[in-house]
């Protein structure tokens, strides 16, 4: 019986083996979740295997022998497993009073989602405890870095990333994520060539790819997210101290972000549409708008949509919710029946703050605060106060990758917690954005 459990153990823990490895790999929500429900399966025969390994080990005992072997990995397969009870979440395993634990496959996949290193990472947020630099070590880099600081668990990594594609950063959402090297020129302009009949007789000729003179440049811009020593010093349990780092981390992390799509300087930052030269000095991509105009319907297809070339005219608006609430929201006929539902389509999900956006004339909006874009009362004329673009149009660029610094605030005088991360975004393609000024 006991070789028979061995057996069956050592292929159960190879099949878990390779649903970790799927696991890391997937980018599918609902693969992700159909993977942990088949580890939690094997979890639980683990853990019975491990019990009936105990039990044989405590019977030789009885029967004249010490089954000190036995009783050693059974105890060992014991620690390894989670308990009965536990969720998996990211890769990682966690109980429902807080208990958590890495399995010896997942610690050496990635040390910094081990336990060990997890538990390291709070004292070192939590009271400045050095993370020990033989602790977790992956392609010779140390957990502690001259540049980030001590690397952030990939188990809080991972949460973060699930959270930013869940509800916020309304822009962020839809842009363009890549993971390149910086200070590598992207070109960006169409690639021409002309269209030639062949007949019987005739070849055509080798056609020229077309002049690239257009490129974008991705820098390495630090990023930074400040975090009161108070506010972390307060948690206790180490489920509920990662849940919180991802709380503010995604805050902070979505409301700098759209913020830089629309007016990052490009100066150690993001280049926002509104800096962009690109954009702002395109000729005939400037739409002005009078007060009059933004509430008529017939307007908006004469002086807005009759000059938008069909390759772009799926694009998306951007808007601030008191422009919308005004301005698009009023349209009305000579007897002051509301007409903007069936004269442009427009739908606002204003009540939904998970989702607070709509559709205009069949595309989407995407509402946003008046500290990102002026509503159109507030703005003086020339301000931008709406944006049609293609979100697709707009790449960041970042790993994700966030370590973590103490810094010791002398004004205040208390120690902050900065979470740092290299990212940077631009516009790839001018062509596909047009500013609604006020006129």
């Amino acid at each position: 019986m006991r070789e028979y459990l061995l057996r069956k153990q050592k292929r159960l823990e190879d099949q878990r083996a390779k649903l970790l490895k799927r696991s890391q790999e997937s980018t599918d929500v609902n693969e992700v979740r159909e993977i942990n429900d088949q580890l939690m399966d094997i979890a639980n025969e683990l853990h019975d295997i491990a019990d009936a390994l105990a039990d044989i080990g405590n019977g030789d005992r009885e029967n004249g022998g010490n089954g000190d072997e036995n009783k050693g990995a059974a105890q060992e397969d014991q620690r390894e497993l989670p308990p009965a009870n536990a969720e998996r979440r990211n890769g990682g395993v966690a109980a429902v009073a807080g208990f958590t634990t890495a399995t010896a496959q997942e610690r050496n996949a990635d040390p910094f989602a081990s336990m060990e290193y997890r538990k390291a990472f709070k004292a070192y947020a939590q009271r400045g405890v050095p993370i020990p630099a033989t602790l977790a070590k992956r392609d010779n880099v140390p957990a502690n870095t001259t540049d980030l600081g001590a690397t952030i668990p990939t188990t809080v990594l991972n949460e973060f990333i699930n959270e930013i594609r869940k509800v916020y950063g309304q822009l962020y959402a839809k842009t363009r994520k890549l993971n390149i090297q910086g200070a590598v020129k992207i070109p960006i302009s169409e690639l021409q060539a002309t269209f030639k009949w062949v007949t019987e007789n005739t070849v055509s000729p080798r056609q020229n790819g077309g002049k690239i003179d257009e490129f974008v440049e991705f820098s390495y811009n630090m990023a930074e997210i400040r975090v009161a020593q108070t506010l972390l010093s307060s948690i206790v349990t180490l489920d509920l101290f990662e849940r919180e780092i991802v709380r503010i981390m995604t805050i902070a992390y979505m409301q700098a972000m759209d913020n830089g799509i629309i007016n990052g300087t490009g100066k150690g930052q993001m280049l926002g549409i509104l800096n962009d030269p690109r954009v702002t000095n395109l000729a005939g991509h400037t739409i002005q708008m009078s007060a009059a105009d933004m509430s008529n319907w017939t307007a908006w297809r004469k002086n807005f949509f009759a000059k938008l070339p069909l390759g772009y005219r799926s694009g998306e608006f951007i808007f601030a919710l008191s422009t919308v609430e005004s301005y698009l929201e009023t349209m009305a006929d000579a007897n002051n029946n509301p007409i903007f539902r069936q004269a442009t389509g427009l739908e606002v999900n204003d009540g939904d703050a998970r989702n607070p956006n709509g559709r205009f004339f069949g595309r989407d909006i995407s509402l946003v605060e008046p500290d990102i874009l002026p509503d159109f009362d507030a703005a003086s004329a020339g301000d931008v106060i709406g944006i049609f673009w293609q979100p697709e149009e707009y790449a960041i660029n970042t790993n994700m990758e966030f370590g973590m610094r103490r810094w010791f605030d002398e004004d205040r005088n208390e120690w902050v917690n900065k979470m740092l991360t290299v990212v940077d975004g631009k516009v790839l393609n001018p062509m596909g954005f047009y500013l609604i000024t006020k006129k």
